[in-house]
């Protein structure tokens, strides 16, 4: 299938050179923030590590200039791996775990290496397909879960001996609702098999010093209850949403007696705060929160008595947090990487013990936005939910009525809509862009209820949630109908798809990525991959007429009819087997034919909207890891908007110049 099979020879002509140029600013900007700090360093007992995406590397820690030694290669694996995915160190450090992926697939190839007693490089130990998740218990035993047809439903035991390896099935699940996945606590002690459906948790546990010993079961699986676990001095530290509205709280047991009978509660966020991350260290837990405005703050408890609390603020740009990676040591400081958008990441240090937030000081340099604000808004849905808006301008709020206006949207699974750093985003930010973030219900920014009241019969209202971000931004002289965009990808695209279909009047174009738009068809074929593990978030069509109904009523690909429409740019993947591809052409088909049906009625229509997809070959669900490939895409999407909004580039680009040298100084 070609990229212009379906646009229009207007804007077929255009489009070329744009793309060209875009493709020249997106690779200017990105080396603008080439050095930006990013989370590819970890530390071992000896050793300090960096991995560049296809490598590892590592020097002495006592040699601060000490040249780094290659430790690992991607294609060790062979056939073409080239990425790694995961990274784990051995106890004692003498072996390295990790796991690598292939270009345009999904699949996984495990890799074991010895880092000590031969010279470096070397060839692996061993190799293993289909790993998703694995932890050391002890430097000759890691666990591991298998994935296959995007289900991970078995853990193994893998022992090395000094010429053999034995594996053994340690766990089986046998609801296919459920993912099961490995992981381990952060003093090291205890491995975990962690078992989660879309709503509901298990967790066993296997204590690194009997590491053959049979997985010991926390709580069993009751219907509504999630949690996740850590530990610490043979006590479990639980975070579970057994506070008040069904959301997280800390409780605490001790390990021999680990059921929810032995939960004693130690934290609860305030009303209209919610726990959206954990750090245990010795003496601390560090909490990571956002309020009713999305803002982050951090919250640090003491772990032992008299229980203290501190409320750590973070500046008002920060939207996302990333913590650094660990190592093998306990952690007595908490560091991680806080960026928004159109901030590069900066570096925070926070000390628990004295509460003290510090920034590495040559990090600031890339944030120099002297004109940029950032503004929490809030719109009234239509059953009067306050919903959160994140908003990035340059011009003052009350000038940006001829400002365009790019929308961002996801509303499904519980996820937060991704607000790290992106070079293409400070792009538009310095061209007088205004980039809006609509944290809507079935997301998780404000919890595990904003989730629940945007998911399965109540889908609907994270389309009404949308609407009314859209209609408050230009009821406050944000932007215009004819100046405004919305970009979605995945399940993002089935909130966008309807809104097109429901309100198309409020935009003018809409950039979708391997998008899911036959919600009702994927719904009703049960051996697609996903389908039964999903019924959580979308409800079962086969089984309740109830859910089918619902489903038909706001799907994208069968609400499409005859009428305006905003040009719409699809981008998906060939092998894409989480989104199927024969839903993606249906929406185009029955879409072309709906924008048909209409403009040969209304014959004064002046808008005639380009339908374009654009099918990669190759690309998983998650689109290009190769850089020139995405900065091929991101070009191609800028290139889209500017044409269809009617924007001059030109003008934009002079505009961002007066800026900037205003700015500079003398």
């Amino acid at each position: 299938m070609t990229f212009y099979q379906f646009a229009g020879m207007r804007w077929c002509l255009k489009f070329s050179g744009e793309e060209k140029h875009f493709k020249r600013r997106l690779l200017s900007v990105h080396q603008r923030f080439a050095d930006v700090p990013e989370n590819v360093t970890f530390q071992g007992q000896n050793h300090i590590y960096l991995e560049d995406g296809q490598s590892i590397n590592r020097a002495a820690l006592a040699h601060d200039e000490q040249e780094m030694v290659e430790v690992f290669c991607a294609d060790w694996g062979g056939d073409g791996y080239k990425t790694i995915q995961r990274i784990r160190l051995s106890p004692s450090e003498n072996k390295l775990a990790a796991t690598v992926k292939k270009d345009h697939h999904e699949e996984t190839r495990f890799v074991l290496v010895h880092l000590e007693g031969i010279s470096l490089p070397q060839k692996a130990l061993l190799v293993l397909d289909n790993v998703l998740s694995f932890e050391w218990a002890t430097d000759d035993v890691l666990f591991y879960s298998t994935q296959e047809t995007l289900q991970s439903l078995q853990v193994f035991r893998l022992h090395l001996r000094d010429n053999a390896v034995q594996t053994d099935l340690v766990y089986e699940e046998k609801d296919p609702e459920f993912f099961v996945e490995v992981s381990r606590s952060r003093d090291q002690r205890l491995v975990t098999i962690n078992c989660n459906s879309k709503n509901s948790s298990e967790v066993w546990f296997i204590d690194s010093r009997a590491p053959f010993s049979c997985p010991t079961l926390i709580q069993s699986r009751q219907p509504g209850l999630m949690y996740h676990v850590e530990h610490s001095e043979d006590h479990l530290f639980i975070l579970a949403n057994t506070g008040q509205g069904q959301e997280y709280q800390l409780l605490m047991t001790h390990l021999a007696f680990p059921s929810i009978p032995h939960w004693m509660p130690m934290f609860t966020p305030v009303p209209g705060t919610v726990i959206k991350d954990m750090e245990l260290l010795q003496d601390h837990s560090v909490f990571t929160l956002k309020d009713s405005q999305c803002r982050l703050q951090i919250q640090i408890l003491t772990s032992k008595e008299p229980y203290e609390l501190k409320t750590l603020q973070f500046p008002h740009w920060a939207c996302d947090l990333s913590p650094e990676r660990v190592g093998s040591e306990k952690g007595r400081s908490f560091g991680f990487l806080l960026s928004s958008p159109v901030h590069s990441p900066v570096r925070h240090l926070c000390s628990p013990r004295t509460g003290q937030l510090s920034v590495t000081e040559e990090d600031t340099q890339y944030n120099s936005l002297p004109e940029c604000h950032t503004t929490r808004l809030q719109a009234a849905s239509q059953d009067g939910t306050m919903v959160p808006l994140t908003l990035f301008h340059m011009p003052a709020l009350l000038q940006l009525s001829k400002s365009p206006l790019l929308l961002h949207v996801y509303g499904a699974y519980g996820m937060d809509l991704n607000m790290a750093f992106s070079p293409e985003k400070r792009l538009l930010l310095e061209d007088g862009w205004a980039l809006t973030y609509c944290h809507v219900r079935g997301g998780g920014e404000r919890g595990l209820a904003w989730h629940r009241s945007g998911s399965l019969l109540q889908k609907q209202r994270g389309v009404e949630d949308l609407a009314s971000c859209i209609q408050t931004l230009h009821h406050l002289g944000v932007s215009q109908p004819v100046l405004t965009a919305l970009t979605a990808r995945s399940a993002g695209a089935v909130l966008a798809g309807a809104l097109c279909n429901q309100n198309p009047q409020l935009l003018r174009a809409v950039i979708l990525q391997a998008p899911f738009l036959d919600v009702l068809g994927t719904m009703q074929d049960p051996f697609l991959p996903l389908t039964i593990e999903e019924r959580g978030e979308w409800g079962d069509p086969l089984v309740s007429s109830e859910h089918r109904d619902n489903i038909a009523s706001y799907c994208p690909c069968h609400n499409i009819k005859p009428q305006f429409y905003p040009s719409i740019l699809i981008t998906a993947y060939s092998e894409d087997r989480r989104v199927p591809l024969s839903g993606v052409l249906n929406y185009v088909e029955r879409l072309k034919k709906a924008i048909q049906m209409y403009n040969d009625r209304d014959c004064a229509n002046t808008h005639v909207p380009a339908v374009i997809l654009d099918v990669r070959p190759g690309a998983d669900h998650f689109g290009p890891e190769d850089f020139h490939l995405s900065l091929n895409e991101n070009a191609r999407q800028l290139a889209f908007l500017y044409t269809e909004l009617g924007l001059d580039h030109r003008k934009t680009q002079q505009r961002q110049k007066r800026r900037t040298n205003k700015h500079q100084v003398p």
